[in-house]
């Protein structure tokens, strides 16, 4: 399996995440935002250590949780450049179409609530804490 295979299953299937794990399975997501990246790296973080992984936008908040759970590769359509340095800088091989300086909400109104939560720290183990914190009050996740 190749970044660019894993990236049409992503785009010929519409989902939001394809993750090929180290073992060679294909896994598919399609919930919004980071809240399967975070379910993987609380329940399941075996399937993405040393996965490749395509998502359609990737940025800080997403980035954290990708390098806390150790993935070897990412293909993206869009990354911000906070997120390209934090996959750089744990070592992880980074694809992507688009670079830009921030995530967009969804409504085109301001800043990725997510990024913006994870902003301040370069630890992905304090990101994912944010994180964590910001689903439970969205109501995504349960306590």
């Amino acid at each position: 399996m190749t970044l660019e295979q894993l990236a049409r299953i992503l785009s010929d299937g519409n989902h939001s995440l394809a993750v090929a794990s180290a073992d060679g399975s294909v896994t598919t997501y399609d919930s919004r935002g980071v809240a399967d990246l975070y379910r993987l790296i609380t329940c399941s973080p075996d399937k993405l250590d040393g996965a490749m992984v395509a998502d359609k936008v990737v940025g800080k908040g997403a980035a954290a949780l990708m390098a806390a759970g150790h993935i070897k590769a990412l293909h993206t359509r869009v990354i911000s450049s906070p997120a390209l340095k934090m996959l750089e800088d744990h070592d992880i091989e980074v694809k992507f179409d688009q670079l830009t300086d921030s995530i967009i909400n969804r409504q085109g109104t301001g800043p990725c609530p997510v990024e913006s939560l994870c902003k301040t720290t370069d630890d992905p183990r304090e990101c994912i804490g944010l994180i964590h914190d910001f689903l439970i009050e969205k109501g995504i996740i349960n306590q």
